[in-house]
């Protein structure tokens, strides 16, 4: 054979060699690409069925934590639109600690100085007080300082026996009287809400220490509210829903 001959089927040999070697590549490439995509569909299918299985057994893990949810109320926050007064002010008592001493001074300030300097009183002067966890006992009747014994709980005295009280010290006389107490500051209009996530949280921590049902617990808490307070879905919605109604903002 020729020279040329053996390099031409030398040639043709390389080739056939080549594209041999370039098919079993690409088998072996798309052979990897499948398995990937296998392992990708098993993964994703894994973590669909982990996602779902964990879906389910989540309220089962919440309600370990935590009192179950109320069952859904209709909000009619229409009495906000009916505080229409010139000055009004927006009060975050919040989550003071009230076991040291009142804020409640801070609203009669308030509508002291307007009475004083412009001779105004409500409705022309409006002021709404925000409560929400730790200062909740404000918003509790007796009978639930008592049943509950919020003033051991919250480390409030009565300032009459020094002892953890049995009473809403910051009720006031029950004619509403004058000073820096609820009934006075309600016969001014002042209204007091209280925050229902916080209400939540109360009536777990309530209901773990009392072991009574978190349900039962509610019942109370809710029925045992003082009388004119505003039960409302959120303090932080709140809060912002008044200063749109032209409510200024203080927090003492």
């Amino acid at each position: 054979m020729s020279a040329g001959w053996r390099s031409f089927a030398r040639a043709q040999a390389d080739a056939a060699t080549t594209t041999a070697s370039d098919a079993v590549r690409t088998n072996r490439t798309r052979e990897f690409y499948y398995y990937v995509r296998m392992a990708c569909d098993r993964r994703a299918f894994l973590t669909t069925v982990t996602a779902v299985t964990g879906l389910t057994a989540l309220p089962a893990a919440q309600s370990a934590d935590r009192p179950p949810s109320p069952p859904p109320t209709e909000w009619d926050l229409s009495w906000l639109d009916q505080l229409k007064g010139k000055h009004k002010q927006a009060i975050d008592v919040g989550n003071m600690d009230v076991s040291e001493d009142t804020t409640l001074r801070v609203p009669m300030n308030y509508l002291d100085a307007f009475r004083d300097v412009y001779h105004l009183e409500p409705p022309e002067v409006n002021v709404v007080i925000g409560i929400a966890r730790v200062a909740f006992p404000i918003n509790a009747s007796d009978a639930i300082w008592e049943k509950y014994q919020l003033g051991e709980r919250w480390n409030i005295k009565d300032p009459q026996s020094g002892k953890p009280a049995t009473r809403n010290i910051f009720l006031g006389q029950p004619t509403g009287g004058s000073g820096s107490t609820v009934r006075a500051l309600q016969r001014r209009g002042v209204v007091f809400w209280q925050c229902n996530v916080a209400l939540q949280a109360v009536t777990g921590q309530l209901a773990r220490a009392t072991g009574k049902p978190a349900a039962d617990v509610r019942a109370d808490l809710v029925a045992g509210l003082n009388p004119g307070v505003r039960l409302v879905p959120a303090h932080t919605m709140m809060i912002g829903l008044v200063q749109e109604r032209g409510f200024t903002y203080e927090k003492p």
